[in-house]
């Protein structure tokens, strides 16, 4: 899978991607991860990728043509089965989703930034618009980066246990169980003994009953 990340900031992301789960990812070739200076596309003096709103207002716009500069250049190489806007008036980013676009090969990531895009850019480039939720960031960076994690981890051969990902909170819309590890007791504080029994119907029953439990208490709107 190949995921671009088309960012004014570009060494936000320097991090997310080369350490832990993503970076295993890369180095067996499950996912590569191309970070996009849109600087670099511009014809703009001082590398300007912003300017002032057309009917004032506080705040910069990042300008259209050096985006779609950015896009048209790489649609040259790859077709992308989405390309992705990260914003707050997006559609909430939830596992359904990720699920979904981890069956993709080629996803293109714009990073928003400053009071957002031209509109223009949106209307006729933008094929999907996400976002992480109900808040504000400074830039699409870390969105960008939750995306990726979230989808990269999804990927067959990414992660040692396949089945992992599988029994992950709001997959099937419950939220994980709980989880146990030695010891089995700590200042008498015992591990459920469901859990040490080695009868693993018992314990698919036990673990699917705490995970409704846990939804019904924290999240009942994913049981509506």
């Amino acid at each position: 899978m190949n995921i671009d990340i088309i960012t004014v900031v570009p060494d936000i992301l320097s991090g997310p991607f080369s350490h832990s789960i993503m970076k295993r990812a890369q180095d067996k070739g499950l996912l590569k991860v191309n970070v996009i200076n849109l600087r670099d596309y511009t014809t703009y003096a001082r590398a300007q990728v912003d300017d002032y709103p057309f009917g004032g207002g506080a705040g910069m716009v990042m300008m259209i043509e050096p985006l779609a500069n950015a896009v048209e250049s790489l649609q040259k190489d790859k077709t992308y089965d989405d390309v992705i806007f990260l914003t707050p008036d997006g559609e909430t980013f939830n596992q359904k989703i990720a699920n979904t676009l981890s069956l993709k090969k080629n996803l293109l990531l714009i990073c928003g930034h400053y009071k957002g895009v031209d509109q223009r850019f949106r209307d006729h480039f933008i094929t999907r618009e996400i976002s992480v939720g109900d808040y504000v960031l400074s830039g699409g960076e870390l969105a960008a980066a939750i995306l990726t994690d979230a989808i990269g981890r999804l990927i067959p051969g990414v992660l040692n246990d396949e089945t992992s990902a599988l029994s992950d909170s709001f997959q099937d819309n419950l939220l994980a169980p709980p989880v146990y590890t030695r010891p089995e007791t700590f200042r008498d504080w015992k591990v459920p003994e469901v859990l040490m029994s080695g009868n693993h119907k018992l314990i698919d029953e036990w673990r699917h009953e705490e995970s409704v439990k846990r939804t019904q208490q924290r999240r009942p709107d994913l049981l509506d």
